[in-house]
């Protein structure tokens, strides 16, 4: 299977880069994209870049180019609840582009609803979220909030997690909403970097280690796709 390895920083992609699996490399359309074999699939990796424009420019860039039917993306996220910790994995069960807003003109939706969604929430594959469950021991299920900020106000994370989103980052809506459009099943796994309390210095603390955890996870889900 053709699968697309999403990630959107540098420090994240480290995680991949040091699994050391032969690969080659490509620059297309700005970005260098890594080949290589993995549990037994093909595997192209990107770095998108922060933000939703750049994840979602990548993601189809994975698709059209290298013809990816699986979009797996991993990363950190920031705790919305302050009962989750650093280093708490998660799968998205589906992503709020809380950022995306057209009710001043359609008050038929919600913020961040997009119309062909019966809610303001993009879903992943519920088959992805399944598998996922059942290969990695602990992982839990979660709404994710996604948008073009770093989150690190408390009175915005409580905004936030009001709808019923437990993590917030800033590419899985772009990622999500480009899967759901060019009908291509989109996994992703996040890993907890910084708390409910946590800011920028905990993130650049914690990104490391919590992308290698994500990763390990989603290695663990392409041996069973």
């Amino acid at each position: 299977m053709k699968i697309g390895l999403l990630i959107a920083i540098r420090r994240e992609l480290e995680a991949f880069l040091a699994g050391g699996k032969e690969r080659t490399e490509e620059t297309v359309a700005g970005r260098t994209v890594y080949k290589t074999r993995m549990e037994g699939h093909d595997v192209f990796a990107v770095q998108s870049g922060c933000g939703e424009i750049d994840a979602s420019s990548a993601a189809m860039l994975l698709i059209v180019k290298y013809g990816c039917e699986v979009i797996v993306n991993f990363g950190v996220a920031g705790a919305l609840d302050a009962d989750l910790k650093v280093e708490d994995l998660f799968v998205a069960e589906k992503a709020w582009h809380y950022d995306y807003d057209v009710t001043p003109f359609a008050d038929t939706v919600r913020v961040g609803q997009y119309e062909e969604y019966p809610d303001e929430f993009i879903p992943l594959d519920a088959g992805l979220v399944r598998l996922a469950e059942k290969c990695v021991p602990g992982i839990r299920r979660i709404a994710v909030a996604s948008g073009d900020k770093f989150v690190e106000n408390r009175e915005e994370k409580l905004r936030l997690r009001k709808s019923g989103c437990g993590i917030c980052e800033m590419e899985l809506a772009g990622i999500a909403r480009v899967c759901s459009r060019s009908n291509v099943k989109c996994l992703s796994i996040k890993c907890i970097s910084d708390a409910f309390d946590g800011t920028g210095a905990d993130f650049e603390k914690n990104v490391r280690n919590s992308a290698v955890r994500a990763f390990a996870a989603i290695r663990e889900v392409l041996k069973a796709l």
